[in-house]
């Protein structure tokens, strides 16, 4: 039973995705006597951790019962107070932890706390299970940077449009829904300037009720249109425009309609993305799903930011030597100077395959 419980924990962490921001996902449930009392999840960036929300679900008294919880319960004041002292105080007997929290304010102090007022504590239940949900926040803790996916979608010979350019759609539906679904789970969507003049895409999630990306456009200068839906929108969804140099009167127009304008370095008319990256991460962007061209997406590989990527391949083929792929830019000279790529994940999305890679860099 124990693992059930702790899988349902799990179920209940992703439910958060998307609203917690760089906040981790956590689940919690309270069993007593064999049967689960309580339990609940981080709901929401700045709201009640899911220890609190699974003491506030109790339907009974949670004295002598045992909280099982995705991740090792925080210790320190936030914009919430200690799940350690409302643990202690609810009379909760034993605490099962999946992960532990590599944040300094938290690490081994929380468990720690715990056994210190005589509450039995075991670590490490299902850890690589608890661990995998959060991978983006447990790396934009340990590197300071965001955790940061590619995708694209392609034929079955490497096309990402045909040879004047037409690219919608590739994918089937399924694919394109489920993609939706991404937006929603990553804090950021990066594009450059050469998908938002050639698609002009709104760059939003389209499931209702659904966390809204931060949409960030890469533009050294300054040319998106004023008429692009990204600019016309920005009023409704947060969007930032990187350039490098621009012309006074567009930004004074572009901050106008509600875009947020951040100047970066670079050179030969290309954003740094490493420095981007700093800035994001100190406005609390812990991951971002690039959803660009084969430029952008060179210049990510290139920059070494892409820490995994997702590819759709669809059941076509286009030909070319014109037709895009999905990485442009100069492309390498040795076979040995390639990308090395860990096999994640393959499987099927409607009439597509979708291929998963975790990038070493």
């Amino acid at each position: 039973m124990k693992e059930i419980y702790m899988k349902r924990c799990i179920e209940l962490a992703k439910q958060g995705r998307g609203w917690t921001l760089s906040n981790p996902l956590v689940g919690a449930i309270i069993v007593k006597n064999g049967r689960i009392i309580g339990e609940g999840y981080h709901e929401k960036f700045g709201e009640l951790h899911a220890e609190r929300n699974a003491l506030k679900d109790c339907e009974e008294d949670p004295k002598g019962a045992t909280m099982y919880v995705t991740l090792e319960p925080c210790c320190h004041y936030g914009k919430t107070p200690p799940c350690t002292d409302a643990i202690i105080k609810s009379g909760i007997s034993k605490v099962i932890i999946g992960s532990r929290d590599p944040n300094p304010s938290v690490s081994g102090k929380g468990a720690a706390i715990l056994r210190y007022n005589g509450i039995a504590v075991e670590e490490d239940f299902l850890r690589e299970e608890c661990d995998e949900i959060n991978r983006e926040f447990f790396h934009f803790i340990k590197r300071g940077r965001p955790y940061v996916v590619m995708k694209f979608a392609q034929t079955l010979d490497g096309k990402i449009a045909t040879r004047t350019g037409e690219s919608q759609w590739i994918s089937g539906s399924a694919a394109r829904e489920y993609v939706h679904k991404l937006r929603g789970r990553y804090i950021g969507i990066l594009a450059g300037i050469g998908t938002v003049i050639a698609d002009d895409p709104m760059l939003n999630c389209r499931i209702e009720n659904s966390h809204q990306p931060v949409r960030i456009i890469c533009d050294w200068h300054l040319r998106i249109p004023m008429e692009s839906k990204i600019v016309k929108t920005a009023g409704e969804y947060e969007t930032v425009v990187a350039y490098g140099n621009g012309d006074e009167d567009k930004l004074k127009a572009l901050e106008k309609s509600g875009v947020k304008c951040l100047q970066v370095n670079g050179k030969d008319g290309k954003i740094d993305l490493n420095e981007l990256m700093v800035y994001l991460a100190k406005d609390g962007i812990s991951s971002i799903l690039i959803e660009g061209g084969g430029e952008i997406n060179d210049a990510a590989l290139e920059a070494g930011i892409v820490n995994h990527i997702m590819a759709f391949v669809a059941p076509k083929i286009f030909g070319g030597r014109d037709a895009k792929t999905a990485v442009e830019g100069r492309g390498i000279a040795q076979i040995s100077d390639g990308k090395k790529l860990l096999p994640s994940k393959i499987r099927n999305i409607g009439e597509d395959i979708l291929l998963e890679y975790d990038v070493e860099n």
